[in-house]
Formats: C-alpha cells, structure tokens, sequence
C-alpha cells in the first residue's frame, strides 16, 4: 500500500488496502474489465488509481496474458503487479450460459465496462449493446480493439505494433540511412489506455447530463495518429512527407544526443529561439545567431549539421557533470540520457515520489510508477499491487448476492 499520492506541500494519508480513501474522485464508480493484455486494462488501472472499484475479469483457464508477459519473480509476472493494482480479480467464462448470466447480472451495479474482444464478439455471447443497455441503460460500454469497430479491418487481430506501423510513427522513427523502428514497449497501447480513460470521463460527463449511457468505440490505430502531430495537415496541404531523422528534429535544432569526454550521453533541446540562443553563446558560436536562418526553428533544423557541430564538440570536451552544470547555468535546456538504473535514483522522481513502494503480500515491497497525476484535495493511489488469478471471485459474486451454491453450481459448469 503507497500513501494517497498528493502535492508536495500537503502531508499524504493512509489508506486501507480495501477501500479507497474518502476524498477520492473515483469511488463511487464500478468498472468491470474484460480485456486483455494492455490498452483496455491500463484504462481500467488508471480509473482505479483514482479510487474506482476495479472488477478485472478473466477466463477461469486463460488469465489476461500480461500475467506472463516479460520477467517474473517466484512465478509471479511482475508486470502484472503493475497492470493489476487497485483491481479485485474474478474468474468468468463469458461464452458460457452462466457466465453470460453472472456478467449481466454485474452489469446492471457497474458504470463502466472495458472490453476488447474482436467485433462480433460479446454478441455472439447475447452481450451486445442492447443486451448490457437492456439491464443498465447507464451503462458506459468502451470498446477497445485494433481497428475499431467497422470497416474492413474491423475483424483482423489488432495490436498496438500494428498501429505503430499504419500510423507512421514507425516511417519516422530511426537513423535516415536505417530501416523504419518501433519501439521497444508498448506505446500505441498505452497512449490508447489514456485516450481510452479520458473517453470514459467524458461519457460518464455526458451521462450526468442525460441519464443515459452509451458506447466508446475506440481504436488503437487512432490516438497515435495525434500525437504525432501535424503530420497528415503537412501532407494535405503542402505534399508534405516527414523522413526519418534519427535523433534530430525537422521542426528545429541544435536537437540531438551527444556524447561526453566521460563516456555519457546527453540530450539538448532548442525548441523555443531563446534558449537556442543560449545554447550557441555557451559553447562559444555567438556568432551564429545573427545568421538569417537562426531566426526561425526550420532555418535551424536545415543548419543541424553545423550547430550539431558545434555543440557536440562542445560537450564532447567535458564530462557530464561539467556539461550539465554550465547548461543549467546558462538556463538552457539539457537533461542527461539515463537508463533504468539511474530513473530509479533520480533526485527529482524522488521528490514528485515518481516511483513509490507498494507492499505486496506475494512478493513484498514493490517499487513501480506511481498514479498519473497529483491532485491537491482529492488524490489517488495505489492500494494494492496485481493479485492472483481470481482471487476475488468468491466475494465478488457473494456480495452480488449469489449463495454458495450458485457459485459451486457455477464452477461445476465452467463458469467460474
């Protein structure tokens, strides 16, 4: 358990790992997770970060694969432990008679459902929208998938390394001599969960003013495409196509990493004019910022050649410590390129409390990234890490009002 994730100046409760504290936004809210892997259950975790009760679904023989995604401890997946926190864990087998009977029954005490079973899916089992809306009209149905819910991809498995592909984030990513290059985590996946618990908050604004629930149909391929930005206004108006350019920018330079003489690397960037004008005064080529090209971040990115020149040699001089003290001296904007390892013991996380400790009954003490955000009177937190496969079903369907012999009846089936 972390405390309540608060603003530095105000001191942080407790919480019990049962319930959230009382001021937190989300508490009243029930959401079922029914998806897998990671765009629609990092949505669910960041609304229960926020003080939701999280009901994370699984199929009784076929738990959400992120439990054996990347490294484990003692057979415990450790991204799990982040994916899962705040979430009660039951089992479910959807496509069962049971199973559809226990889900509607849950559905009609939820606010929320998060769901991302190809197209077709959930109405194969008779929970289509108009099923789920005929129990709770209030209901709000996010539907996560690759490709959404219509036109011609609509069927095909999606992931988000697909949508890294198709959006062009991959076209541009990498040297210019090299091939096209993903990224090594999950990123259309995780901008997907954002856009995906925003969505949620603004449906559940919509619902306050109408009564009435309704569905999100969200696909992966598409929030990536805004944060890469002007890219399709570029090509609608100008024919414009964004190459690959490694590590430099086409909207601006000096924008790159460099190396120091003690073998680290550093990051600088001049995207607003005046602190490009600091960086070259620094490093001692004043004279470039009365050039006519200077004036302006494009002029500058078609200059990167020399400017890169001149600051790289700059750095390459000095060690990482005397580099970075005399740009911060000089207000410019430079930030060391750090691994896991340095993240982990970085002063400034330290103090935003970036990465907290979590105590975990399986594993112990657990460091992991903390809630989004801080909130000054109404905070998140994390009350609990990832539990075992179902370890909640029992009191789950016990306080839907199921008897024990509904549930053992429903296990002997399959359904649970």
């Amino acid at each position: 358990m972390t405390p309540a994730r608060t603003t530095p100046e105000t001191t942080p409760g407790t919480t019990s790992p049962a319930t959230p504290p009382p001021t937190t936004p989300l508490q009243r809210l029930r959401v079922l997770d029914l998806a897998t892997l990671f765009a629609g259950p990092l949505a669910a975790t960041m609304l229960g970060d926020f003080g939701a009760e999280v009901i994370k679904v699984e199929h009784p023989s076929r738990p959400d694969p992120s439990r054996g995604h990347g490294p484990a401890k003692d057979g415990v997946g450790l991204w799990w432990k982040l994916l899962g926190r705040n979430k009660r864990t039951i089992t479910l087998d959807l496509s069962t008679p049971g199973g559809r009977e226990t889900l509607l029954r849950l559905a009609a005490s939820t606010d929320v459902i998060i769901e991302n079973f190809r197209p077709g899916t959930l109405e194969r089992w008779g929970l289509g929208w108009p099923e789920l809306a005929a129990v709770n009209d209030q209901l709000i149905l996010a539907r996560v998938t690759g490709f959404g819910q219509c036109g011609p991809y609509a069927h095909r498995p999606g992931f988000g390394t697909l949508a890294e592909a198709m959006s062009g984030f991959a076209a541009v990513t990498g040297e210019p001599d090299g091939p096209p290059t993903l990224p090594p985590f999950g990123l259309a996946d995780s901008i997907a969960a954002l856009a995906t618990a925003y969505a949620v908050l603004t449906a559940l604004t919509a619902r306050a003013a109408t009564g009435r629930g309704q569905v999100i149909d969200m696909a992966i391929i598409e929030p990536i495409l805004t944060v890469l930005g002007p890219q399709p206004i570029w090509y609608d108006q100008l024919g414009y196509v964004q190459p690959r350019t490694g590590n430099r920018s086409r909207n601006n330079a000096p924008r790159n990493t460099y190396r120091t003489a003690d073998g680290s690397w550093l990051a600088v960037s001049t995207s607003a004019q005046s602190v490009a004008e600091r960086v070259m005064r620094l490093v001692g080529r004043p004279d470039l910022i009365g050039e006519p090209w200077f004036a302006s971040g494009s002029g500058r990115a078609e200059h990167a050649d020399e400017l890169d020149e001149a600051v790289g040699g700059w750095i390459g001089r000095r060690t990482r410590e005397e580099a970075m003290t005399a740009f911060e001296k000089a207000e410019a904007a430079i930030a060391p390129i750090y691994d896991i390892r340095e993240v982990m013991t970085d002063p400034q996380y330290r103090a935003l409390d970036t990465l907290t400790t979590v105590d975990d009954p399986e594993l112990g003490p657990l460091r992991m990234q903390n809630v989004l955000f801080r909130l000054s009177e109404t905070p998140g937190a994390i009350r609990w890490a990832g539990r075992p496969h179902g370890a909640d079903t029992e009191d789950v369907l016990t306080e839907l009002g199921l008897s024990a012999q509904e549930i053992t009846a429903l296990r002997r089936t399959g359904a649970l």
